[in-house]
């Protein structure tokens, strides 16, 4: 196994999304129509620095359960009760960024490998493990190459197999005979998404069983000379590969030697693949009722639904399947501009995270909720927020995602919306996620602060916690972590009902002594 040291390249990876917030141009979203705006402040602070931390809100009758979330820039995962008391701590080799929890209690999680090749993308990941309830190693998977890449997620499967995001390498000339624009290709080519189902093999080993590739549903009216040309607005079921942000502006390989030197830049950026992270599909969840999988593209500011039920031939076809379509997808929402059924004022996702079902049994099941990072208040006359929509896609009698001819799909509103009531207090421009407790209660996690909270559906704020940990791995050279901006952030964070399998025969009681909370270095004379 590697050395600890040598694993930490994750905050380089993502700390330049946390520095890059999309200017506003967007007339603030129809939820805050009803919400009493109180004057935004001039100024935020979006990651929660020199602000108490731990638990700050507590109320009488709460769900008994806990809360597991990642220490950042460490190799932890802790677990507290309703009190901020940490009760356990799985520990591994590598810096971890997502985690979930079994009914025997080992993790499933996603590790960043110390020495993954070419991609550059943020939320690189390339390794998923388990672990047991005592931290012993169990399974090691090994998924970073030359030619692909997991990262940022994965979902686990009722058959113990796992479906996880991953990036495939397509060279410049690949990506033009494919009908994208050469000014929207970069000198490297483009890394669109797969999605690939892993079954574990022993300790080390793993089959993919299962594929479903971007690349195989794409369509273009640019070039009919090249492939996949047809109309986008007759075929709201692939995906327009010329849609999407345009390449970053160039700079000069001086500016970006300065830039990894200062840790902003990722470890293999270059010049030449700057922008080929086209899509940075950032969440996937699976549904084994349906047998569908769905996926968010930040990029694309979209949600989007596909079939599993298909083989693999058939997911890069556009039949078959209980759906009828292979691997077309059978439902997308958010950004209809993208397959020009409307314009940007339709726009109803801002860089959005974490999608997922609303479990069975627990109210709005069958429900999408969506942690909408970045909406535009006010033509950027206002401050950007992030709400919480919960949103029901219109279905036939069958089941099928409807949509009317011409028009995009619906819903045209979420059923449910959270907002801060002064708007701007709930922020975090990337990372993030929410779901639905069994009580109707949700749990949101504010990631670029490190902060978990659980609402009403009213909207009343029932307890708040805002996590205090903060590990030390170092560089490869031994130089620490640069402590700011994402000092507490958090990726995913979980709350997990005390009736879960996993704390069966178990004795959870506060660990003796606590760990140690981070605490910031003193600001300089001149900053106080």
């Amino acid at each position: 196994m590697k050395k600890l040291p040598f694993l930490l390249v994750f905050l380089v990876g993502i700390l330049p999304m946390a520095l890059c917030q999309v200017a506003a141009n967007q007339t603030a979203s129809k939820d805050t129509a009803n919400v009493v705006k109180a004057a935004p402040a001039k100024d935020r602070n979006m990651f929660g620095h020199r602000i108490p931390r731990g638990l700050t809100i507590y109320s009488d009758g709460l769900t008994d359960g806990y809360i597991m979330f990642v220490v950042p820039n460490s190799a932890s995962v802790y677990l507290i009760n309703r009190k901020g008391e940490v009760v356990h701590e799985w520990k591994s080799n590598y810096p971890v960024m997502g985690a979930y929890l079994t009914e025997d209690g080992s993790l499933i999680q996603n590790v960043v490998d110390p020495d993954f090749p070419v991609f550059a993308g943020g939320g690189e990941t390339g390794r998923i493990q388990k672990i047991s309830w005592d931290s012993k190693l169990l399974w090691d998977f090994e998924y970073a190459n030359e030619k692909y890449h997991a990262h940022h997620d994965f979902t686990l499967m009722p058959n113990g197999n796992i479906l996880a995001i991953a990036w495939e390498a397509k060279t410049a000339e690949e990506v033009l005979a494919a009908g994208r624009k050469p000014v929207l290709t970069p000198k490297a080519g483009l890394w669109p998404d797969k999605i690939v189902e892993i079954q574990p093999k022993g300790e080390y080993g793993g089959n993919i069983v299962w594929e479903w590739h971007m690349w195989d549903h794409l369509i273009q009216d640019y070039d009919r000379k090249k492939a996949n040309f047809g109309k986008p607005a007759e075929h709201p079921e692939l995906l327009d590969i010329n849609v999407g942000d345009s390449l970053p502006p160039l700079i000069s390989q001086d500016s970006l030697n300065i830039l990894k030197a200062q840790g902003r830049a990722r470890r293999n950026v270059t010049l030449d693949n700057r922008g080929s992270d086209v899509y940075h599909v950032n969440a996937i969840k699976y549904n084994a009722e349906l047998d569908q999988i769905a996926f968010s593209s930040p990029e694309l500011n979209e949600i989007f639904i596909i079939d599993h039920s298909t083989t693999t031939k058939e997911a890069a076809s556009h039949k078959g399947g209980r759906w009828g379509k292979g691997g077309d997808f059978l439902y997308r929402w958010g950004n209809p501009q993208n397959y020009r059924q409307a314009d940007s004022t339709a726009r109803q996702l801002y860089h959005q995270h974490d999608v997922r079902w609303i479990e069975k049994g627990m109210p709005g099941e069958g429900n999408l909720l969506i942690f909408n990072n970045d909406i535009h208040n006010n033509k950027g006359k206002d401050l950007n927020y992030s709400a919480i929509y919960e949103i029901t896609p219109p279905k036939d009698q069958k089941g099928n995602y409807v949509a009317e001819k011409g028009k995009p799909y619906g819903p045209e509103n979420p059923v449910w919306t959270y907002v801060a009531p002064d708007t701007v207090s709930f922020y975090s421009s990337f990372i993030s996620g929410a779901h639905r407790m069994k009580n109707g209660n949700t749990f949101i996690n504010e990631g670029a602060r490190g902060r978990f909270f659980e609402v009403t559906k009213e909207g009343k704020i029932v307890w708040e916690y805002l996590n205090p940990y903060r590990g030390d791995v170092r560089k490869p050279n031994g130089d620490p972590t640069p402590v700011l901006p994402m000092t507490y952030f958090q990726f995913r964070s979980t709350f997990i009902g005390s009736d879960h399998p996993a704390f069966a025969n178990r004795k959870l009681t506060p660990v003796n002594p606590q760990p140690k909370p981070f605490v910031l270095p003193p600001l300089p004379v001149a900053q106080k």
